[in-house]
């Protein structure tokens, strides 16, 4: 045991240099400043024009399973987050299931955003293929990464700005419109409430939608041990996360509504709201499709040093392969084999999905699939509806798992049963199994097959379940 402690001690490990707003900076990136511009079309529809109600409600229900990753912070400041939480409040093989999801989720994410960058990189510069962007944003993530998680910090700071003084301009081109507007014609109430429209079917189905606007917040809890002052940081940045996000959320799809009501279709629902900023004033329609893809490529950069954090937690406690991915580079205290991992992966999982996903809109039913149509799958955008419908099933699990440690820790354990812990695990877990079981048929499909791979690989790990699946190692506080 003396000697195993003297060795772990020695190695490299991450260093603490995140502050406070360090992290609210990178949970804002990677949920991204203008999260609800890309849905909003899609939330519009839905609500029948409701969805400052809906981002509103989805800000409530995000807090609670965020103030459960706040709380479980506090305990076990480890790299690992949910499937760290997990392992020791509930059972090592439940939050090896849990940690396992968080792969799933973790990985799709840069690998949807790389997809994403690429297609509308290829639209602004459509003499460039699509394909060779793809390479180009999965090396330009795997770079910033591999420079250090404080230069990632400092990436963040300047994307945030530049987001922000798109929002901002947002917000002046829409009050000049609106107060031009001739005096009767605004409601400034309906995008609230508009008893032509509204159900409670609707709101509800359009809050599901909403609530996914906020995942990428558990990101921050895999940063803990870069942190300072873990126990109240990580909880202060997921809390304040939750809150910046839905109140900036809200205001966009607020003044979205007031200048283009919900009663008025879109000629593009995917880019509904450039359509909105361009009525407002046209040159933001150019501007807002920018700001997209420098939010997506902020997300997909940030959404890789999570996954590698996540890796590295996991091998460090032995849920994968230690040698490999609970390697420290010596000199810039980062996970280098996990952040060049999650790079290939993202790389190699963009160019197949994109032939999944093109294959089946344009050669099912055709004689063959011929090099020109290969190229039209290659230059496609499909890949991103399919990958963004998976990634919402290993984030759910984990949202679940981390609200039922919660509840495990400070409620069931605790001598005092205060209601205060008691609440925020009970709705958080609720409100995520509901949405969890309201996924598409291709989601759980996936998901399941995803979940047996890893049950099947424990299993082999451990022969039968028998020996141990995970041995944790909780690093100092310094």
């Amino acid at each position: 045991m003396e000697t195993t402690t003297a060795s772990t001690s020695s190695a490299p490990r991450l260093r603490r240099t995140l502050t406070l707003w360090d992290l609210i900076l990178y949970g804002v990136i990677v949920i991204q400043p203008v999260a609800p511009m890309s849905v909003f079309g899609v939330l519009s529809d839905r609500g029948r024009g409701h969805v400052v109600t809906a981002i509103l409600i989805a800000m409530v229900a995000m807090l609670f399973t965020g103030i459960s990753y706040g709380r479980m912070a506090r305990a076990y400041p480890s790299a690992g987050s949910a499937f760290t939480y997990v392992a020791q409040e509930v059972n090592p093989g439940v939050g090896f299931v849990t940690g396992w999801s968080m792969v799933m989720d973790y990985m799709l994410n840069p690998l949807i955003c790389t997809v994403w960058c690429a297609g509308q990189a290829h639209q602004f510069a459509p003499g460039v293929p699509s394909w060779i962007w793809k390479i180009f944003f999965a090396l330009v993530f795997t770079l910033l990464n591999i420079r250090g998680v404080k230069t990632s910090a400092r990436i963040n700071a300047v994307m945030a700005m530049a987001m922000g003084m798109v929002v901002v301009a947002i917000f002046v081109a829409g009050a000049r419109y609106l107060f031009g507007a001739p005096a009767g014609t605004v409601d400034y109430l309906r995008p609230f409430y508009d008893p032509r429209t509204f159900s409670w079917g609707n709101l509800l189905g359009c809050t599901s939608i909403a609530v996914l606007t906020y995942i990428g917040f558990d990101g921050i809890s895999t940063l803990s041990e870069e942190a300072e002052n873990p126990r109240r940081n990580i909880l202060l940045a997921t809390v304040l996360t939750c809150v910046v996000i839905g109140v900036l959320s809200a205001a966009e799809v607020y003044v979205a509504q007031l200048i283009w009501p919900a009663s008025h279709p879109f000629p593009d629902t995917n880019t509904a709201y450039s359509f909105v900023a361009g009525r407002a004033w046209a040159p933001l329609f150019p501007i807002v499709g920018f700001t997209l893809l420098l939010a997506n490529f902020g997300s997909g950069f940030g959404a890789q040093l999570g996954a590698a954090r996540l890796l590295y937690g996991m091998g460090r406690s032995n849920a994968l392969p230690k040698t490999f991915f609970a390697k420290v580079d010596r000199k810039t205290h980062v996970p280098f084999n996990s952040v060049v991992f999650v790079g290939v992966v993202a790389l190699l999982g963009a160019f197949l999905l994109e032939i999944v996903a093109g294959y089946k809109t344009y050669s099912l039913g055709t004689n063959s699939l011929t090099w020109g149509t290969f190229k039209q799958i290659m230059n496609g955008g499909e890949a991103y509806g399919l990958g963004a419908e998976m990634l919402n099933f290993g984030a759910l699990i984990a949202f679940m798992g981390v609200n039922v440690a919660a509840f495990l820790r400070y409620f069931v354990r605790a001598e005092e049963k205060k209601i205060g812990y008691l609440v925020p695990p009970v709705f958080g877990f609720l409100i995520c199994l509901g949405l969890w079981l309201n996924l598409s048929r291709p989601a759980m499909i996936v998901g399941a097959i995803w979940m047996a791979a890893g049950i099947l690989f424990g299993a082999i790990k451990t022969k039968g379940f028998r020996g141990n699946l995970i041995d944790f190692e909780l690093p100092p506080e310094e």
